[in-house]
């Protein structure tokens, strides 16, 4: 990926909802201005969702998703239509398709209802206008278009752009914590599970942000860091490490220096840092025979030594000294049920957008379940988390209460403090020896 171009979870996600044969693939074509759906008169042609990353104008950005109807029947259609309920997750702004000859039927008026639950700003589009005999006037939040002959679909953009929510502050990924000329240091493993010849999504996105705020990035990996500070004439404002190699990264940055990982600050970025800290302080209460599920955002080739699948609940089993069970969900699917779980840990999101990770996060504080990160459970694991939170004062606070706390149910628990993970502070570096999974994820 090239450093200019927008990830789909920064675009403005835009999601064609309604019922078969309502013209949604029609639309969404006339939209894009390109043969992007399959298009026909037979029930039920769109069978997954499609997605589509584009510059849509005046909007900028975008990924356009055309979703299967949501009346479809049958065994295959409840899959279809399960697939299109997922997409609202992560909708930014709704488009609901209905035929302007039929209206609004039940299921549209059920997808209103979801919209609004969901807090999604959403447009109603009367499609095939062009085969009623009068048009009438369309109502507000409500717009009379035809797919075919291209009626309205300007006016459908524009107010489509309009609908977008003007972002809440949002927290950029770590220039705000650092000014003009400062020094940060990034430490990238390149290993056997590097991508060859580039780097990871979250450390372009980092390095791109620390050049907008005017900083200076200097980028080293894990063994030439301790040199790296003997030849630095000033202090670096900050250090930022994959949280595979935590462990030997800590050891090596004077205590002086603030130090923290991608996948935490990938946390603030997503919002979810401080359910992240308290989740990660729930690994030390897990019991013989809890379950815990590992959730990646992407699909991607597994190594033989896999993050998710294989270091992860090594780490956790050797840390905690419990006998665990272990599941895991990969890219958009997300277990219905989460109340089999003990503890959610999640990947850092980069692959998803913002409205779909906080759904995730606020499904598992809705059912009660702990949620945290890669890279936060890590720090937590290294008995480096306190230290990797430093940077956040307001959350420091937090998670010493909060430890206290769950160092005592733990001691109660198990007897005793829990056993340091294998290759953790005892013997630095160990853990991180094939890194590059905690930016990958």
């Amino acid at each position: 990926m090239s450093l200019n171009d927008t990830p789909a979870s920064n675009r403005v996600h835009i999601g064609f909802f309604g019922r078969r044969t309502a013209g949604k693939s029609s639309l969404v074509n006339a939209v894009t201005g390109q043969d992007l759906a399959v298009v026909s008169d037979v029930m039920g042609t769109t069978t997954d969702p499609v997605y589509k990353a584009m510059e849509l104008l005046p909007l900028g950005p975008v990924v356009i998703i055309d979703t299967p109807g949501l009346d479809d029947v049958g065994y295959l259609g409840e899959k279809r239509v399960r697939k299109a309920r997922q997409v609202l997750n992560k909708t930014d702004v709704a488009v609901l398709v209905a035929d302007a000859r039929e209206g609004l039927g039940p299921e549209e008026r059920g997808l209103l209802e979801l919209f609004a639950e969901k807090g999604i700003p959403r447009l109603v589009a009367y499609n095939k206008c062009d085969l009623l005999e009068t048009v009438p006037e369309a109502a507000p939040g409500e717009i009379y278009v035809s797919a075919l002959d291209r009626t309205g679909i300007r006016d459908l953009k524009e107010t489509v752009a309009r609908l977008n929510p003007t972002p809440e502050a949002k927290l950029r990924i770590v220039g705000d914590l650092v000014s003009p000329s400062d020094l940060v240091v990034l430490v990238i493993p390149i290993d056997k599970a590097a991508p060859k010849g580039r780097l990871i999504l979250p450390q372009q996105q980092t390095i791109r942000d620390i050049l907008e705020a005017d900083a200076c990035a200097v980028v080293v990996k894990e063994f030439e860091l301790r040199d790296l500070f003997g030849a630095l004439a000033r202090r670096p404002r900050l250090v930022i490490t994959d949280s595979q190699v935590f462990a030997k990264v800590s050891a090596d940055v004077p205590r002086d220096v603030p130090l923290t990982s991608f996948s935490i600050l990938f946390a603030r970025h997503k919002g979810i840092l401080d359910a992240a800290a308290r989740g990660a302080l729930a690994i030390d209460r897990l019991k013989d025979g809890d379950a815990v599920l590992i959730s990646e955002g992407c699909t991607h080739h597994r190594q033989c030594d896999d993050i998710g699948t294989v270091k992860l609940p090594r780490w956790i089993r050797n840390y905690t000294g419990r006998t665990l069970e272990f599941a895991w969900s990969t890219g958009g699917d997300f277990p219905d049920d989460l109340s089999p779980y003990a503890l959610v840990v999640h990947c850092g999101g980069c692959m998803l957008n913002d409205r779909e990770m906080l759904h995730r996060k606020r499904r598992c504080e809705a059912e009660g379940i702990p949620i945290t990160n890669f890279g936060t459970a890590i720090a937590q694991m290294q008995g480096i988390l306190r230290r990797s939170l430093e940077i956040f004062p307001h959350l420091s606070l937090e998670f010493d209460s909060e430890a206290a706390e769950g160092d005592a149910a733990g001691r109660s628990a198990s007897g005793g403090p829990p056993a340091p993970i294998a290759g953790g502070a005892a013997s630095p570096g160990a853990a991180g020896a094939d890194a590059g999974g905690d930016g990958a994820h």
